[in-house]
């Protein structure tokens, strides 16, 4: 049986990131229109004109006032309520449900990849009993492209109904789900806004590729190229899913960072944590055992930012022989011991 994930006793019990009433927007006449307030002030009128209110001030004093309770409660009970991390090691089988060539998630029937999932899941529980394990689906869902597309940005999303579908499959077997995001030529502050409406569920969260984030890199198709994204990148988007948490009364999101080599990820040591949003630097690369510990080493555990994930793949890691897919004691043996797993 899956792990099914709590979140709903968060915030509304607690009335943390309760909603901050707004006053009204003041508006300006219309061209041509004379304004009734002008006319009272040149009549005499002593009462004082309202100000006008900068919503974007009042929303950034909103983010961090819910950042200050965040944190208070953070270092007094060492995460917030519903936090997935580190009580639990998520297991995610990775892929998009509309693609066979992305990964195990869509290269079999949906039926038995579940049924292929669960004894993974088995495995990983037997491995370690001490920790729940909290299984995943983790859905590309915005995808870069091999051809520029309309608006030149080498990106295409998912449908609405494929999301929606997939958000179902998480929630039938008791999953949490990520949405991943390539933005090719785009941007994450382009992209992210785009998914919005699915992150207010509570079992939804966010994974970002640095592999294909070509916007620095004019010219270059995905897959000629390693991408990149810098801890200004990283900041915005854990900016971008603590508001949702805030907004919303929503239980942390994770946030997985696909890497592979150093470049990927400049400036490693800017990004800012908030405790709305867990982050992991997940190692991403394929090949021998050997090779993978290395790059884990390299560019995980020597540039750490917070939780630490590790990939493995099922066409890739055990080619050629003798090479073999790392069992889930060799992983959990690594230092730190991952807590994010992803299956390609």
């Amino acid at each position: 049986m899956f792990l099914k994930a709590t979140p709903s006793a968060f915030v509304a019990s607690l009335g943390l990131f309760a909603a901050l009433a707004l006053p009204a927007c003041s508006t300006r006449p219309a061209e041509g229109e004379k304004s009734t307030a002008g006319t009272a002030a040149a009549d005499g009128d002593t009462a004082a004109q309202p100000a006008p209110i900068d919503t974007i001030k009042i929303q950034a004093m909103a983010m961090r006032r819910d950042s200050l309770k965040a944190d208070s409660i953070a270092k007094k009970n060492g995460q917030l309520p519903g936090a997935i991390l580190p009580g639990h090691r998520i297991v995610a089988f990775y892929g998009n449900i509309r693609s066979k060539g992305m990964g195990i998630l869509g290269r079999e029937p949906k039926e038995q990849m579940f049924r292929k999932f669960a004894g993974v899941i088995k495995e990983w529980q037997a491995a370690d009993p001490s920790i729940p394990v909290q299984p995943a689906l983790h859905n590309v869902t915005i995808t870069a492209q091999g051809t520029a597309g309309k608006d030149g940005k080498w990106r295409l999303m998912n449908s609405k109904s494929t999301i929606e579908e997939v958000i179902s499959w998480a929630k039938e077997h008791n999953c949490i789900l990520f949405l991943d995001v390539q933005p090719g030529h785009s941007t994450l502050q382009a992209e992210l806004p785009k998914l919005e409406q699915y992150l207010k569920d509570p079992i939804v969260h966010l994974g970002i590729d640095p592999e294909f984030s070509l916007a620095t890199m004019p010219g270059v198709r995905p897959n000629q190229r390693i991408g990149t994204l810098d801890a200004k990148d990283v900041n915005f988007t854990i900016n971008f899913l603590a508001r949702i948490v805030s907004e919303n009364h929503l239980p942390p999101k994770v946030l997985t960072v696909h890497r592979f080599t150093r470049k990927m990820l400049s400036n490693y040591k800017n990004i800012k944590l908030d405790p709305r949003v867990q982050v992991v630097m997940h190692m991403d690369g394929h090949g021998d055992p050997t090779l993978k510990k290395d790059s884990y080493d390299a560019y995980i555990k020597a540039e750490p930012v917070q939780y630490t994930g590790f990939k493995l793949f099922y066409e890739y890691d055990a080619r050629p022989k003798p090479h073999h897919i790392m069992t889930p004691s060799e992983v959990i043996a690594l230092t730190p011991s991952p807590l994010y797993i992803q299956y390609q």
